[in-house]
């Protein structure tokens, strides 16, 4: 896998790499468009807006990358 995502990726990086990623973030409650523009900042503010632990993140980025690692297999 080239690419890895982490806490500090960009929504618009994000995105780029893993569409999907639009679907799991907004079943955990985090809009990552809005009004079709997409949402500046990192995956981590993004979280933090939404009141998510450090933990919590951290669990978003290991099963974004799950996701990532099978999409490319």
């Amino acid at each position: 896998m080239d690419k890895v995502i982490n806490k500090d990726i960009s929504i618009e990086d994000l995105v780029e790499l893993l569409p999907d990623s639009i679907t799991y973030l907004m079943e955990k409650g985090i809009r990552c468009l809005r009004c079709g523009e997409p949402a500046w900042g990192t995956l981590e503010n993004a979280a933090k807006e939404k009141g998510f632990t450090d933990e919590k993140i951290n669990e978003f980025v290991n099963e974004l990358n799950s996701i990532l690692l099978a999409g490319n297999k």
